[in-house]
């Protein structure tokens, strides 16, 4: 799209993503200088509407931005009671008690949140200092100046037809032009996912790992609702299988947050993440605790999980990655949106002392230096070894090994293994399907657990039709010809969607997308064996509309 075509708006900083990285920073920005002008661009129909996560949340990124929010009325009411951690059987479990864990993985002072509804406190907290915050607004591609920096993004573009040419109501969007460009678009974010290409931020790191999450919300029967009660649970039913495990929590309202994890370096492509998430419902223990309830609720999301050795270089020109964009959750906390914070604060802190002293538009080294010797790096390298472990030798070996250097961490800052690499990537870790047995799957039974297109509607999930698909082919040919028969067509499976399937047999075999099912996890980004398909952001507004995950 010509430039001409598009008007623009100048800004000092242009924030992408309304996480609680991006309204960290805004927020922070804003603190700092209030005549500052900075601008929030969310592509989710309102603030929250994309925000998925567990949530217990460890408020010290909070209190560093907000020290006065309970005062303030932040959605933040129900402290952790108590904390469980299980060894689950098919048939029964064994309790792990918590002394021989280290202090890090206490959930002492930490909070059950919706961090949907967090964001959405935190957008009302930023517009009031005169933060600009735009939902509705997806960037669908970066602007960068005659030098080759970030200079901004484009936002609001709408009305495409399903082929990609401008409809009869096409409206070009604008560009958002900054002195500095913040990426706090998430996991895999697509604009970052090209800015970490083009400048070659992750030479010299880790390949970044992920796992997919998925949650469901349930109101149970108020006798069995123990306010503030956590637990997380390992083992059945992924076994060998894959990495991962569960949580639930116990939040307000007689709801219950429940939860299944799955780390996707998982070698049988024919593994069904979403049916190890509803095979794990009818465990006995979880089984009758959701009895006599209702499902109210569903999504899905990747997570990152390479932490410290993983993290990108985050300051670029004209730009930063920020919160998930970068990589920063801590895996054995289950735990990012305190590092998202802080990770914006930090980046906030750097672009004003730039501005101050007359600078834009270049590398923001003091956030880079900030994130890698403050309280980030301290949170993530205590942990850097327990997901390389687990990935190289399954998870009671990684128990063990990954409880002694954590503790070793933690006491004396030295490490029994050093820095683990992780080696390859999460799609190249996939085998090929002859090697590995097909699992059967149990039928839902429409009670505990359902099939996936029943559960995307409780995502509250819409696409507009007759745009462009955003989940696209480098190869239109390649699903049939190479993922068919050496994978068995992993998309079918690893989607928690049902976004992919192939229709027909043999010649008359075709590779089918459902991309209005879409709930904008990234999985198939991450996940396809031959690196074949790209997400990028549908015309704003579209995709889940998450009420309180």
């Amino acid at each position: 799209m010509p430039d001409s075509m598009r008007e623009s708006m100048e800004y000092d900083v242009v924030i992408v993503g309304a996480g609680p990285a991006g309204l960290s920073a805004a927020i922070r920005l804003k603190q700092l200088d209030p005549d500052m002008s900075v601008v929030v661009l969310e592509k989710g129909s309102e603030v929250g509407a994309h925000i998925l996560s567990g949530a217990v949340l460890d408020p010290v990124g909070l209190n560093a931005l907000i020290p006065d929010w309970k005062e303030r009325g932040a959605p933040i009411t129900v402290p952790v009671a108590d904390d469980n951690f299980y060894m689950l059987g098919e048939a029964g479990q064994i309790r792990i008690p918590n002394w021989p864990m280290p202090g890090l993985m206490s959930n002492h002072g930490n909070y059950i949140v919706s961090m949907a509804n967090v964001c959405r406190w935190m957008a009302e907290q930023a517009e009031a200092l005169g933060v600009e915050i735009f939902p509705g607004m997806s960037c669908s591609e970066p602007v960068f100046a005659e030098d080759g920096t970030l200079r901004g993004v484009v936002a609001g573009e709408f009305g495409r037809q399903s082929d990609g040419t401008p409809g009869p109501a096409y409206e070009p969007g604008m560009e958002l032009l900054g002195k500095y460009v913040f990426l706090a678009e998430g996991v895999r974010g697509s604009l970052s996912k090209q800015m970490i290409a083009r400048f070659a931020l992750s030479d010299g790191h880790e390949p970044q790992k992920f796992g997919l999450g998925m949650k469901e919300i349930w109101e149970i029967d108020p006798e069995k609702h123990r306010l503030g009660s956590v637990t997380h649970t390992m083992g059945w039913p992924l076994g060998s299988n894959a990495g991962g495990g569960s949580f639930i929590y116990h939040i307000d309202n007689n709801q219950v947050y429940v939860g299944f994890v799955v780390h996707l370096n998982y070698e049988n492509p024919h593994l069904f993440p979403y049916m190890e998430f509803q095979r794990f419902k009818h465990h006995p223990m979880v089984a009758e605790l959701l009895k006599g309830g209702k499902r109210v609720a569903y999504g899905a999301r990747a997570i990152s999980e390479g932490g410290w050795q993983s993290i990108p270089k985050v300051a670029f020109p004209g730009g930063a990655l920020l919160g998930c964009s970068a990589g920063l959750v801590n895996v054995p906390r289950i735990k990012g949106n305190h590092n998202a914070m802080l990770s914006g604060i930090a980046a906030a802190e750097a672009a004003h002392s730039a501005l101050r002293a007359g600078r834009s538009s270049d590398t923001l080294e003091a956030y880079e230096t900030a994130l890698r010797t403050g309280p980030i790096a301290k949170d993530l390298k205590k942990v850097r070894n327990v997901k390389p472990l687990w990935s190289k030798f399954g998870l009671l070996p990684s128990l063990i090994g990954g409880g002694l250097d954590m503790w070793t961490n933690s006491l004396v800052g030295l490490s029994l293994f050093g820095t683990l690499k992780h080696g390859k990537s999460d799609a190249a870790a996939t085998g090929l399907a002859r090697d590995h047995a097909p699992i059967a799957y149990p039928k839902p039974d429409g009670v505990l657990s359902f099939d996936r297109l029943t559960n995307v509607a409780f995502s509250f999930t819409n696409h507009e039709e007759s745009q462009p698909a955003h989940l696209t082919l480098a190869n239109a040919d390649l699903p049939i010809t190479v993922n068919l028969p050496q994978y068995g067509e992993p998309a079918q499976r690893y989607c928690p969607a049902g976004v992919y399937e192939v229709v027909g047999q043999g010649d008359a075999a075709r590779f089918q997308i459902n991309f209005q099912n879409c709930v904008h996890c990234k999985t198939c980004d991450i996940k396809d064996p031959s690196q074949n398909i790209t997400w990028v952001t549908p015309q704003g507004g579209d995709g889940p509309n998450y009420p309180n995950m």
